[in-house]
């Protein structure tokens, strides 16, 4: 049978006012510490001796001291903060590591890996979100997400990330464009068509290729950080852009098309997460990723 324990009425605040006290042995500087005032700090100290039946400090012109009751009380009384404060902890903790959130970017697909991670944890609450194409760095690092499934580049400093497949990048040209019946490109073929920038310098390296083999930096095209302005600006025949293969052409406008550019190297879809999060959740995530995702869908 379980033991039965007293309820006992002491609340946490007025024993963490006390210690604090005890600390400092003067109402005055304890105040300040606790942000509070001494008469307040006064009543709760008062509340504290009428939890425990007993007077724990005695006041002099000299200052503040224990009595005996309170040199008896305030170790105990640390141990109970700490063992509340860990108590906290752990059970945070423990909420958390049952919970993930699983970023994505466009034109990528999470949801064959949350379902399979639901079902291998049916106790674990598994979130989706969308990002924009900059928002995979600072959405794990801030913990608005725990995992992302993203594109190269990406800063991995303070990530892991996991390469799940490679896909070939493509030129993305309006229908009318001189180049759209190609089957096949060159970069010397686009040399001077424009391209759309972003505010990003290592996304602008690796998409627009800037600079060019040569050395010979890309032509500049518009300054255009969304998806929809992107390809606006390339039906228009205002610019052309070098994209990911992947399902991109299922999903193309009708003036709008795509041809293969030889000679570069492909982009890799990664899953990424922080690189201090071990949790069992998170590793279940990458290894369900590995199976599930390393084929385009």
């Amino acid at each position: 049978m379980a033991e039965t324990r007293a309820l006992v009425d002491l609340d946490l605040r007025l024993v963490h006012c006390f210690s604090v006290l005890a600390q400092y042995q003067h109402f005055g500087r304890a105040a300040v510490a606790l942000h509070t005032t001494q008469p307040s700090l006064t009543r709760q100290i008062r509340r504290l001796e009428n939890q425990v039946g007993t007077r724990l400090l005695e006041r002099s012109p000299r200052g503040t001291s224990l009595t005996p009751a309170g040199e008896a009380f305030l170790p105990l009384a640390d141990e109970l903060l700490t063992v509340a404060g860990r108590a906290l902890a752990q059970t945070h903790a423990v909420g958390v590591s049952r919970a993930i959130t699983i970023g994505y970017t466009m034109n990528l697909i999470v949801t064959r890996a949350a379902q399979e991670l639901s079902r291998l944890h049916p106790t674990a609450e598994v979130r989706t979100r969308h990002l924009s194409w900059d928002q995979p760095r600072t959405a794990l690092l801030e913990h608005q997400v725990d995992a992302v499934l993203t594109r190269s580049p990406l800063n991995t400093q303070g990530l892991e990330t996991i390469v799940l497949r490679e896909e070939p990048r493509v030129l993305l040209l309006s229908t009318g464009h001189r180049l759209a019946e190609r089957t096949s490109l060159t970069l010397d073929d686009i040399a001077d068509e424009p391209m759309p920038r972003t505010s990003d310098p290592g996304w602008n390296a690796f998409w627009r290729i800037d600079p060019r083999p040569d050395g010979r930096p890309a032509p500049t095209g518009p300054l255009l950080e969304d998806l929809e302005d992107k390809s606006e600006a390339v039906a228009s025949g205002r610019a052309v852009a070098i994209v990911p293969a992947g399902e991109y052409i299922q999903r193309l406008r009708p003036d709008l098309t795509t041809v293969p550019v030889a000679g570069l190297a492909p982009s890799e879809v990664l899953m990424a997460t922080r690189r201090d999060d071990h949790r069992p959740l998170t590793r279940a995530l990458q290894e369900i990723a590995k199976q599930v995702l390393s084929a385009e869908d």
